[in-house]
């Protein structure tokens, strides 16, 4: 089957066209999900070419035809907030809390994050990118093009280069788009357990001029809490990003009211991340910044935590939301995008169109992406997850059941 467009004369060829399709685009509109009842879509090169109903395609050659038998394309999913570089696990101290042991006799026994530290401090760098690629393989399989990988379990120059080292060595390596945070202000460390302001200083005046130098750094990423740093210690780190020309994003509001979502909105930041105990004067900040609120129901179900994200109010100014694993060795022992989707259901009671869009298009604005990829748009890059299911809510409503068909990355089918 052929088909012929002529445009000023010329003959266009599509490299891809995909035809008995329902597309889910997740554009922004009165549809929900974008939906298009038989659709079909086009790629040129790694690019979407034309998108929309089957009945006003355009005649047109492609060299590739792909007939979904109805099957549904969204965008491909987004995991906009991990930690999935570290070394060793805590499955063991996750044993002793289930059995009586609190958080803080744990870290007082030297566990908690300084095990995790001292655990990747003491892992080669092919051990660390070894792990690293199974976690992402395992996301890539739910149908994730893009991760956003933190450091932080180093606080010391070489481990957290380390760190951003693997990241870029993912980036270049597997198929899934990997954008690298730096978050050398994740905890204090115990060379510095009484100066957190000469490491602070440390990690703004050496660190991360060499992790930027070495072009290791996509954002700049701090945890601004009582049992971490302080917004004035944070603002400093933030004032030395944005001179380096780099994007800034927060874990915020937590564990208590810092004034975190203030403070990253006065920034610009991409996003402002967990924000239980963001007050009303934070949400409107976030809203008049652009800031997305990127939510994380693993934390929130691992540590037991009871106070809500402000969700309504996230709703009524139209601060964008965004879903993550958050996946990492303490809090968040999660790997699975579409299970963190399905709890935003259970414990924050975000709708499956919220989810969805947390996953794909706000998950894209919260890494400063969403004028590359999120949404199935003209111009934008063919990252494509192909779904055996009868609606997109289905995506959110199961948990352990996998319907992806295929992956696209850049057009490509990913293996």
């Amino acid at each position: 089957m052929r088909f012929a467009q002529t445009i000023f004369g010329y003959m266009q060829t599509w490299d891809q066209l995909f035809l008995d399709v329902n597309i889910a685009t997740m554009c922004s509109g009165d549809t929900p999900y974008g939906a298009i009842s038989n659709g079909a879509l086009a790629i040129s090169d790694d690019r979407i070419a034309w998108v929309g109903p089957e009945s006003e395609l355009p005649s047109c050659d492609a060299k590739t035809i792909n007939r979904l038998d109805g099957r549904w394309l969204t965008p491909a999913l987004i995991d906009c907030h991990t930690h999935l570089v570290f070394g060793g696990d805590r499955a063991m101290e996750f044993e002793q809390r289930l059995n009586g042991v609190t958080y803080e006799e744990i870290a007082r026994a030297g566990g908690g994050i300084r095990s995790t530290v001292r655990a990747t401090r003491n892992a080669s760098q092919s051990v660390l990118l070894e792990s690293a690629i199974e976690r992402v393989v395992t996301l890539m399989r739910e149908g994730v093009a893009t991760v956003e990988v933190k450091s932080g379990y180093g606080l010391d120059s070489q481990t957290e280069l380390t760190m951003l080292e693997v990241a870029q060595t993912l980036d270049q390596s597997c198929s899934p788009s990997i954008v690298k945070t730096f978050l050398g202000a994740h905890a204090i460390p115990e060379e510095y357990q009484f100066d957190a302001d000469s490491y602070m200083d440390f990690v703004i005046n050496e660190v991360l001029p060499e992790a930027h130098e070495r072009q290791l750094v996509d954002a700049v990423d701090a945890y601004c809490e009582t049992i971490a740093f302080s917004s004035h210690q944070v603002a400093k780190l933030f004032e030395q990003a944005k001179s380096l020309g780099i994007d800034v994003k927060l874990h915020a509001d937590q564990l208590s009211d810092c004034g975190g979502a203030e403070l990253a909105a006065s920034f610009n930041a991409l996003s402002a991340d967990h924000l239980e105990y963001t007050t009303a004067t934070g949400v409107e900040a976030l809203a008049s910044s652009g800031t997305v609120a990127v939510l994380l129901p693993g934390p929130f179900l691992i540590l037991g935590e009871t106070q809500l994200p402000p969700i309504n109010e996230f709703r009524s100014n139209n601060v964008p939301i965004a879903i993550a694993t958050d996946c990492n060795p303490g809090s968040s022992p999660l790997c699975s995008i579409r299970l963190a989707m399905n709890l935003a259901t259970s414990l924050f009671k975000l709708t499956p169109e919220e989810c969805l869009a947390g996953a794909t298009r706000n998950a894209a604005q919260a890494l400063g992406l969403l004028t590359d990829r999120g949404t199935l748009e003209v111009g934008k890059r063919a990252d494509l997850a192909e779904w055996n299911i009868s609606h997109p809510r289905e995506l959110t409503y199961w948990a352990g059941l996998n319907q992806l068909h295929r992956l696209f990355i850049n057009g490509e089918i990913v293996d």
